[in-house]
């Protein structure tokens, strides 16, 4: 188990530039972030203010122009594609505003699928995938395909699949935005109820500030840089 002044996040200095023709367009103009074991922080700000491109980057899913994102040590960008696949499915879980559960596998099937990534057996990937179904109240629905789930069934499953591994840190984009007040207020508590109960860092995009409100700490994206308010 990890302390609370254990780093398991760290973006520095970053920049992220697009070129399209002769125009380089920067979202991003040095951004910062240190997240510590089990700390919860929203980041608001702007629709186009590049708070999805810096998610991105934090969860090494693209490297920056400029700058380093550390991931429980490691640096992104001195790691192959490879490497950088299998730190993801170790140390990060990753929930969108919408679901991505993919619609030809069952619930249960689909928050297995990353403890198959990483070669668990079948039989303890499916007993660990149930577990968690469980604990996010779907037990009843481990057969469900998404189409057969509602909105808040399939949403819960997606936090379910992004926590089914114990990350250190999980990375949320929105991860309400979908849903009906009530479903969200569920989800967004059973988020909550997890990372106390699991130690995993939050860290959470979203245009709710009462949400927002909620967390350690809230830093806004503005002019290409994080301003904690």
């Amino acid at each position: 188990m990890l302390s609370s002044n254990d780093v398991v996040l760290e973006g520095a200095d970053l920049v992220k530039e697009f070129v399209q023709g002769a125009v380089t367009l920067q979202v991003l103009g040095g951004a910062s972030i240190t997240v510590r074991a089990g700390e919860r922080i929203a980041i608001v700000g702007a629709s186009g203010s590049g708070k999805t491109t810096l998610l991105q980057l934090l969860g090494g899913l693209d490297l920056p122009t400029r700058g380093v994102v550390r991931i429980a040590g490691a640096a992104m960008n001195q790691l192959s594609d490879t490497e950088r696949g299998r730190l993801r499915n170790r140390a990060v879980g990753f929930v969108y505003q919408f679901h991505h559960l993919l619609p030809e596998f069952t619930a249960l099937e689909n928050v297995a699928m990353p403890l198959l990534v990483r070669r668990a057996s079948p039989r303890e990937a499916r007993q660990q995938a149930a577990s968690i179904l469980s604990r996010v109240g779907l037990a009843q629905r481990l057969e469900h395909r998404p189409s057969q789930l509602s909105g808040g069934e399939r949403q819960r499953a997606a936090v379910a699949r992004a926590l089914v591994t114990r990350p250190q840190l999980v990375l949320a984009d929105e991860p309400t935005g979908n849903l009906d007040g009530m479903n969200a207020a569920q989800v967004f508590e059973l988020m909550l109820e997890l990372n106390r109960e699991l130690n995993t860092s939050l860290v959470i995009v979203t245009h709710d500030e009462r949400l927002a409100a909620r967390l350690d700490r809230v830093l806004n994206l503005a002019d290409g840089v994080l301003v904690q308010r």
